[in-house]
Parts: structure tokens; sequence; C-alpha cells
């Protein structure tokens, strides 16, 4: 299970980018409660705050103490877009979708004592509008990895659970210049980097040509991504990848259960191809987090077993498991809602690891219990043992994971408690990927 670990894992990009996008003789500071306390009695002219539907209600407080001094609040990220009728209450302003095209008009405005209630952007995002984060606002002690980069926005699928179902989304994957995300990578001044994109294959032909610039760099990297399962479709960047210095893929197989995908409109997902793409990943000596869904109207309590067999006959090095969460604001909020079955409306609890809702085939307790299970079964010494991998280069990177992180995630978590997150990152670093 995640520990204190996971929301001190990276700063947050959106702040960063805020902040490259600020003109310079603005003064802009960067807070961030999951690492420092704030301090709600200072006195900002304006303040930004960016939040994910399980830290909404926090966010809400926050911009209250501020209101009321007479201080202006201005919220996005996801959660805002998606609920914008709900966020504009606890708001003097919001702004819905992309900020990039519209942050410098929200600051003329708030100097100028004009803010307006609701910005939206009306024209499509550019790759090229979106800058370098301000990484120099963040102590690298502060967080596990500080070498996070975003190289594109969105993903060209709609899938019901996630926020692309949305109706502010304009979900087209957009992707940055190439030289520019070469650049980036470069001034980073690590080997080691973690692509944070939704969908790293969102637009295969810009995936390539990146792949080939790095390759060009001529410099040794390590790396990590998030990718969808039609990846099997392009086996010539699957080579890119290997070539290039990938070393983990994070991949939404979301359940084994073809009915269940038809549920939810995962039509890129086809189960009877994941074996095929588990072979091709692990014959170019990759690793595979996998990510899963349970819950879904078609699971009932075979689900937990079925699922952990299928996943220790593949050697899955690692898995992130997921109870079925309709956010506000997407399809599946929607259509739940809708159907009365939402049974539980306290954002604190939208975080994937609560029953929300009122399962089809399982109660919520088989349901719950059937999640914690698979972690607790998944991540045993005998499961842990039985999925090693066969490439030696993937264990050192395979025990940390499954133990350093998960395994005694609870005891590591102290690390993060007393200071030395950024410590613990260069050392897994070292040991997993035998760099600096």
């Amino acid at each position: 299970m995640d520990t204190i670990i996971k929301p001190r894992m990276a700063p947050s990009l959106a702040l960063l980018t805020l902040a490259a996008l600020t003109p310079p003789h603005h003064e802009v500071t960067l807070a961030d409660e999951n690492v420092k306390s704030l301090d709600l009695l200072d006195c900002p002219d304006l303040v930004a705050i960016t939040c994910n539907v399980d830290g909404a209600a926090r966010a809400y407080e926050i911009a209250a103490a501020y209101r009321r001094r007479g201080i202006p609040v201005v919220g996005g990220g996801i959660h805002v877009s998606a609920v914008p009728d709900e966020a504009g209450r606890h708001f003097d302003a919001i702004c819905v979708g992309p900020a990039e095209a519209l942050w410098t008009d929200i600051l003329r405005h708030a100097q100028s004592g004009t803010l307006r209630a609701v910005y939206r952007s009306t024209q499509p995002l550019r790759g090229i509008d979106m800058p370098i984060p301000r990484r120099d606002m963040v102590r690298p002690g502060d967080y596990l990895y500080t070498n996070t980069v975003a190289a594109s926005r969105g993903c060209r699928f709609k899938c019901d659970f996630c926020y692309n179902s949305c109706d502010y989304v304009d979900h087209r994957a957009v992707n940055r210049p190439v030289p520019e995300v070469i650049r980036e990578i470069e001034d980073l001044g690590t080997r080691h980097i973690l692509f944070i994109d939704d969908n790293f294959i969102g637009s295969p032909d810009w995936t390539r040509d990146f792949l080939v610039a790095l390759r060009n760099t001529g410099k040794s990297f390590q790396w990590n991504a998030a990718v969808s399962a039609d990846l099997l479709n392009h086996l010539d960047l699957l080579d890119l990848m290997a070539e290039t210095g990938c070393n983990s893929l994070f991949i939404g197989f979301e359940t084994i259960n073809p009915e269940s995908l038809v549920s939810v409109r995962k039509s890129q997902n086809r189960v009877e191809r994941y074996e095929k793409l588990i072979d091709e990943i692990h014959g170019r000596k990759i690793m595979i987090n996998a990510s899963l869904v349970f819950g879904l109207d078609h699971d009932d309590a075979s689900v937990f077993r079925a699922t952990l067999d299928w996943l220790v006959s593949n050697r899955i090095e690692t898995m992130t498991a997921h109870i079925l969460t309709p956010y506000p604001g997407t399809r599946l909020h929607k259509e739940m809602l809708s159907a009365g079955r939402i049974i539980d409306t306290d954002h604190d609890h939208y975080n994937t690891s609560h029953v929300v809702y009122k399962p089809a085939l399982l109660t919520s307790q088989e349901l719950r219990e059937g999640y914690l299970w698979m972690y607790k079964q998944f991540y045993s010494f005998k499961n842990i043992a039985r999925r090693l991998p066969k490439n030696r280069r993937q264990m050192a990177p395979y025990l940390v994971f499954n133990l350093v992180y998960r395994k005694f995630g609870k005891t590591t978590a102290l690390l993060a408690r007393v200071g030395m997150l950024g410590w613990l990152g260069r050392v897994a670093r070292r040991i997993a990927y035998q760099m600096g």
C-alpha cells in the first residue's frame, strides 16, 4: 500500500510550470503542504492552488483562509476543471483546462483588480506553449525524485473512468517540440528520467522522432514511462525504447476480463494480446508495472485470484492496484450518479483505495478486502520470489521496488519524515541503475 512517500514522490510540475510562465517582475513562492506546513498568515497579492479530487476539501479550506483576509485565490488542476460549478464556489477565479494560454491574463487581471470568475481556454493547447518548469524553486531533499519530465499532455483515448471523458477535455495528445524536451533532459544533470506523460506513445510519430533524437545525443540514459497497451502495434518504438535505456513501462492493463474492458470503453486493450505484449517487452529486457482496476461491473469474487495467478505466471515485476473510482466529472461518475450507485461523496475517499459506489457483482466489503488481499499476496515474499526477473540486469531495480518501496514501505517512509527523501532517491538510483 502507499505510504507518505507517494505525495512526496516528486514536486508538482503544474505549479512549477505556472512559475515559469510568470513574468520576472513578479515574486513567486512555492508552497507544498506535502513537504512543509503552510504559513496561512503570509500576505501574498495572489494565491494559486492546484488540486486533485482527494485534496479538494483541503484546497477549499486553504482558499477560505486567504479569502477571509481579502486575498484573491485562483483554483486550478484536474478536479477544478472537471467540476467547475462546484469549485467556482470556493475560489475568486477558476482556470478550466490548460493554464498555459490563460495565466498571464489571470495575473494581469488580478493586478488591476478585474479578475473574472472563470477562465477557459478557447484554443487547443500547443506544445510550443508548454515551458520548461522552474525546478530551481525546489529543494531536492524534499522529494524522492525531481527528475520528472512531461513531454506531452493528454491522451487520444477517452475511457469512461478517466478524466479524459470529462466535458472540458480536448483529449488529443499534444507534444512539446523534441529539441525543447532534449534540452530539459540535459539540463537536469542526471541520466535517470521519469516521464510522467499520460501516454508516452499518444502520438507514435512524435515518440519515434524523440527517441531517435535521444539516441543521437550520444549519452546514456535510464528512463521509465507510461504507455497504452496498443504498444504492440508499434514494435519499432519498443526497439527504440530498449536502445535508449528504457527500464520499465507502466501499462494500464486494467483487467483480464474482456467484458469489463468493453464496459468502460477501453477499446485499445485486447486481453488476448496481453501475453504477446508482455513477451515482447520482457524480451527487450524491460520491466512492467501493471496498473489494474477492481470492481468493474463484470468483476465477481473470482477476479482477485485469477488476476494474481495471471500476474505471477507472467512474472509481472510490479503492480499498482486500484478500486474503481468514479471521479466527479467523468462519464463513469455521471452514469453511476444517474443510476443511484454513488454511496460516498467524501472527496477524501476518491483516491482509488475506498469503495464509493455500489459494485454490481461484489459487496463493498468483498471489493475492499479483495483489493487489500491483492497487495498482500502480490508483494508477499513467496510471490516476490516467484516473479523474479529472468534477466539479471533487472534484478536490482526489481528488488529495490518490491522490497524497499512496497514490502517495507512503512519503514522506508521513516526516512521521509526526517528529511532524507532526496538521499534515498539517489541511493535507490545507484543501486537499481548503477548511476548517481
